[in-house]
């Protein structure tokens, strides 16, 4: 048998989720259906918003599902209907038994990190932030406890010094899509031989991804340098590191989001979070054992901005320190 052969109902939200669906359709597989999130009220205005994978979805005339809750007797009376042998998750919520273990064929999940390191909700962040030059792609078979079940495939990508999150997101997007089409076909032949993940690595190196809080993206200028820019490398362009601007005198406060920062070459010290700048076109703030030199940053309220042009609207720069 092939994967085109297989009925299948296909699971995700975001855009990081559209593009494996892309692929399953345009490379001819037999997508029954889709099950998304519902819409939402987002912006100033509150309009419904759709997400990513119902708008492909819809666009290419699949039956799209959106239960509030995954439990609910008529959506899963509406899921038996679409008769699938396999189902594919990418980027969704964590389902009940009586979804996962439906189908014949089971279902299975494509999650963004080398399983079983960095299992959670912000696997792609938490490598950055971590300062790790390799992560990547794996399909397992899902199970009981989030993010456990058997590995099927594994594909590794490179961090590189400069990359942020963003960059890895796009990367991995399409080589995770690619790793869904192939889990298919292995499926479907009976060539794969799940593995389980006490197998491939020690307990007691694993690394978590828990979700990020507000807190958790809050810069600590008292931190090496090269960990100050991690965690900025790690949040860009979301959910983005921020910090406080203080004035020294007044003490006023803005908070402000930093997306790009680069070393600073310097053999001067100073406390954490004072700020070099000649106002015009490079703003740099000491760490604890180095700077960093500011090249790209929003105000709250206000436009991201490079640094010059940041410079340019903010010309009391000199005044304050960051926090």
């Amino acid at each position: 048998m092939t994967g085109k052969e297989l009925s299948i109902v296909f699971m995700g939200t975001p855009d990081f989720a559209v593009a494996s669906l892309k692929g399953l359709v345009e490379n001819g597989y037999n997508v029954k259906g889709v099950v998304t999130a519902p819409d939402k009220q987002a912006g100033r205005g509150q309009k419904l918003t759709e997400s990513a994978v119902k708008k492909y979805a819809l666009k290419e005339n699949i039956t799209v599902l959106q239960p509030e809750k995954l439990k609910d007797p008529g959506f899963i009376e509406d899921l038996r209907l679409l008769n699938a042998d396999l189902q594919i998750v990418v980027a969704f919520r964590m389902l009940p038994e009586v979804i996962w273990n439906m189908p014949r064929l089971g279902t299975f999940n494509l999650h963004a990190s080398l399983l079983p390191q960095y299992r959670g909700a912000a696997p792609l962040n938490w490598a950055v932030i971590n300062g790790e030059t390799k992560t990547g792609v794996t399909t397992f078979m899902i199970e009981h406890e989030i993010d456990t079940g058997k590995v099927l495939l594994q594909r590794e990508c490179e961090i590189g010094m400069d990359d942020t999150v963003g960059d890895l997101h796009n990367r991995l997007m399409k080589i995770g899509a690619e790793l869904v089409l192939e889990t298919v076909e292995g499926i479907a032949e009976g060539s794969l031989k799940p593995v389980g993940q006490s197998e491939l690595y020690n307990k007691n190196d694993i690394r978590p991804a828990p979700k990020l809080f507000k807190e958790d993206c809050k810069i600590d200028w008292t931190a090496d340098a090269e960990k100050v820019r991690n965690l900025i490398r790690g949040l860009s362009p979301y959910p983005a590191a921020w910090a406080n601007l203080v004035h020294t005198v007044t003490e006023r406060t803005i908070t402000c989001k930093i997306y790009l920062a680069l070393p600073v070459i310097s053999v001067e010290t100073a406390s954490p979070g004072t700020i070099d700048s000649d106002g015009e076109s490079y703003l740099n703030v000491a760490c604890a054992n180095g700077w960093l030199e500011i090249k790209d940053i929003q105000l709250s309220g206000k436009k991201r901005l490079g640094t010059s042009d940041f410079l340019r609207g903010f010309r009391k720069i000199s005044e304050f320190r960051f926090e």
